[in-house]
């Protein structure tokens, strides 16, 4: 499932963060990259223990634990703490690539994050910057993402995916995986458009409609069947 979630971030929220990334010191993105990534992986990235990152990943979480669009598509079980890249000059690009099915948590004992879903919320404004646009090989084809600075799209992490070059300004991003209580893309797309029309039945019916009631326990069985907690 490819989702464009709005507004995860709010003005205040990036006004913060954008003079947070303002003042950062930008290292080179392959430093978390895998040995085939980091062939095709020309960007900037923020030290993922340093003040900087420190500072934004709680802006980024908060955001993310409050909005309902995103908890209802991700079903989220583990967040790995978010990076924050930038392309723009000589580092603008990043190549077709897959992301690493398991990444390590830094500063754990080795507790770990399975890559179910892939997420990047933007930073920037797209009149910010040319180019950039991920693209994320689907089976309907390639589809190209550019969103506004606080929204954030998720993907499926087994993806080809990639960001093209970026020819004027810089291209901002926070970008993090989700280890999903429900391993399954298609039960998790099936859950995500059952819980979509169940909010519009609340609104138009009511909550005590028996239809309601019926369906809402019918997604609650099928996330206990297919929840891994």
């Amino acid at each position: 499932m490819l989702l464009h979630i709005k507004q995860v971030l709010g003005r205040d929220e990036l006004r913060t963060a954008r003079a947070i990334l303002d003042r950062a010191p930008w290292g080179d993105g392959r430093v978390t990259a895998g040995v085939q990534s980091a062939l095709t992986k020309n960007n900037e990235q923020l030290d993922q223990q340093g003040e900087a990152s420190k500072a934004l990943q709680p802006i980024v979480l908060q955001g993310l634990n409050r909005h309902m669009g995103f908890f209802s598509a991700a079903l989220p079980k583990r967040v790995f703490p978010p990076l924050f890249n930038r392309y723009g000059g000589t580092a603008n690009a990043f190549g077709n690539h897959v992301d690493n099915a398991v990444r390590f948590i830094p500063g754990t004992l080795g507790e770990r994050v399975r890559t179910d879903i892939s997420c990047t919320l933007f930073l920037a404004d797209p009149d910010d910057y040319d180019g950039g646009e991920l693209v994320i090989e689907d089976t309907f084809g390639a589809q190209s993402v550019k969103l506004p600075a606080g929204d954030l799209v998720l993907y499926p992490g087994t993806s080809v995916h990639r960001v093209e070059p970026v020819t004027r300004g810089h291209r901002v991003a926070s970008f993090f995986w989700v280890e999903s209580m429900v391993r399954s893309d298609e039960q998790r797309r099936l859950l995500y458009d059952m819980d979509r029309h169940l909010m519009h039945l609340r609104g138009t019916v009511g909550e005590s409609d028996p239809g309601v009631i019926g369906l809402t326990g019918l997604y609650h069985n099928l996330l206990r069947a297919w929840a891994d907690m």
